[in-house]
């Protein structure tokens, strides 16, 4: 079995699925968190690699930038492929004062400029948000891990400070562009599904990790989403 995304064979992805964004960063968490990891599929340059994590099948596979991407690879393992739970391990730009560089924060709601939470059902205003039992553990796992709305912008460059300020009123943490795709997928799919981001920048101070750093600080993230997946 294939589908137009997901080249692997039909007992090749597992039901758990870590997926980070970039490509590169689910090669290196593929090679330093599976054992008998295995490349099941690249079609576009988007790898998934599937193997065993302490003794349970899991499957780590790249979602690309931006809701549409996620939306496409998420319908496509929950729908065809029969996947259970997704946890997005990513990065994200913060917002509020109190969040620092490297800190991790789970997504309990996902705002966005995106169509999604209209597009799905006329009349209505979805509320994007995660699986609840997902939420629960990950919050339970890390009670340090700061958790609340992330806000899901479609344009990475577009400039609106009154928007940003406004979000920042209403307690949004930080800013990444994911988490609404993934969540309006996971409750299309009858499925379950988490965000789970570290801190790589900060709007309002303009700190930044670089490239380099932000491929590989996300140990706290990714352990983090890992206890809450087979949890």
């Amino acid at each position: 079995m294939s589908t137009p995304h997901i080249a692997a064979g039909p007992d090749e992805i597992a039901p758990l699925v870590i997926m980070p964004g970039d490509p590169r960063r689910a090669r290196r968490i593929a090679e330093e968190l599976l054992e008998d990891a295995r490349l099941v599929t690249e079609v576009r340059g988007i790898p998934g690699y599937t193997g065993t994590l302490r003794g349970r099948p899991v499957t780590v596979m790249a979602s690309g930038m931006g809701a549409p991407s996620i939306s496409i690879y998420a319908t496509e393992l929950f729908r065809f492929y029969g996947v259970e739970r997704i946890i997005r391990v990513g990065t994200a730009g913060a917002l509020q004062p109190s969040l620092s560089l490297g800190d991790v924060v789970v997504a309990s709601a996902a705002h966005t400029d995106s169509s999604l939470p209209t597009v799905r059902m006329a009349g209505a205003t979805l509320s994007l948000a995660p699986s609840p039992r997902l939420l629960a553990a990950a919050m339970a796992a890390d009670p340090a891990a700061r958790v609340g709305p992330v806000f899901s912008s479609d344009h990475f460059y577009l400039n609106r400070p009154t928007l940003l300020d406004g979000l920042t009123e209403v307690g949004t943490l930080a800013v990444e562009m994911e988490a609404a795709g993934l969540y309006s997928v996971a409750a299309a799919e009858g499925r379950e599904a988490l965000t789970i981001v570290t801190i790589s920048d900060h709007i309002r101070t303009g700190e930044a990790m670089s490239a380099e750093l932000r491929e590989s600080q996300y140990k706290a993230a990714l352990e983090l989403a890992v206890r809450t997946l087979l949890g």
